[in-house]
């Protein structure tokens, strides 16, 4: 059996993560490493008793080396997926400092010890480490924003415009060194708004349905209509899984779901299904309040996943009108206990 290190695997994107890959692949062993930080939430990794002994959690940082050493060494690790970040841009405005910690030297730790474990040399693994692989879990937001028209490509230069997005270019420029200095076995997966079960409550959809459903303003950046590509989080999971079996080493796959919408839409939207689901007195949209906008806020993202959906056959299964249902009644469960 395989043995495969997830970081981050309690947090959002990570968390569904776990539970789709050991339920789609009987073969391999997980450890999942996380350092518990607010946006994490053991709870969400719902791990079915047939599974759960292909399943490890370990508490602690990707930045500590010496358990990253540790972890390698007693679970001969033969792939790392790649999730742990810290990922919200406000507290990245607030504390760039963690983010540079985590994002850029945690990614340095874990390419480090992986290629001293796996490798004898730059070019040249050992043998019992011949089928490693390093994915790499990026964003669109290293590609800076758009005009009214256009996508992100693999080939669109990095201009990265908030300290988050700067953060995660770096690590990405350090998986990509890894691969061209070392000949490590490395993938980067850039994907779009991921949207769905067990996200935090402090981002956008889960903050609109909280509000909405506690009677509170509904706070949007703006005039709220900066774009976005919205990704359903169970697509965006198997894309990473495609990526890190068949993608090339070396390559970039932009993961997108092609759902393109602005801020307004996706309230109004929220407000609109939670409107049919929880009738109140008054529509919850008389509870949208515009705010002072962020700083830097990029105008427009937008991911084109001809690449991914070309060469390795992934394609998103839900459309953001069936995946924002799924996501809210996902939530009012949780809200509503």
């Amino acid at each position: 059996m395989k043995t495969v290190l997830v970081t981050g695997g309690a947090g959002f994107i990570g968390s569904n993560f776990v539970s789709y890959f050991l339920e789609t692949y009987p073969e391999y062993h997980l450890i999942n490493l996380d350092s518990l930080t607010y946006a994490a939430n053991l709870e969400n990794v719902e791990i079915s008793s047939e599974i759960a002994e292909r399943y490890t959690f370990i508490e602690g940082s990707i930045c500590d080396r010496l358990l990253v050493e540790k972890i390698f060494e007693e679970h001969a690790i033969t792939g790392v997926l790649h999730f742990a970040a810290e990922s919200h841009v406000d507290n990245s405005i607030k504390n760039p400092g963690v983010f540079i910690e985590t994002n850029v030297n945690g990614t340095f730790t874990l390419l480090d010890v992986a290629f001293k474990k796996w490798m004898i040399k730059p070019f040249v693994y050992k043998e019992e480490y011949k089928a490693c692989r390093f994915l790499h879990v990026s964003t669109d937001e290293v590609y800076g924003t758009l005009g009214e028209t256009g996508l992100f490509t693999e080939e669109t230069p990095y201009a990265p415009n908030s300290p988050y997005s700067a953060s995660k270019a770096s690590s990405d420029m350090i998986v990509r060194s890894y691969h061209h200095t070392y000949g490590m076995n490395t993938v980067i997966t850039n994907c779009s708004n991921n949207y769905g079960p067990k996200q935090h409550n402090e981002k956008l959809i889960p903050t609109i349905i909280r509000k909405a459903l506690s009677g509170q303003a509904i706070p949007i950046y703006g005039d709220g209509k900066n774009i976005r590509d919205w990704l359903y989080v169970l697509d965006h999971c198997k894309g990473i899984a495609l990526a890190f079996h068949k993608g090339i080493s070396g390559e970039v796959y932009n993961i997108g779901g092609r759902n393109e919408k602005d801020n307004l839409y996706i309230v109004n939207k929220i407000c609109s299904i939670l409107d049919t689901r929880i009738p109140r007195n008054k529509s919850y949209a008389s509870l949208i309040t515009f705010v002072e906008d962020r700083a830097g806020h990029d105008r427009r993202y937008a991911i084109d996943a001809t690449k991914i959906e070309n060469q390795l056959g992934w394609e998103a299964a839900e459309n953001f009108e069936t995946g924002i249902e799924k996501t809210i009644d996902w939530y009012i469960k949780k809200f509503n206990k």
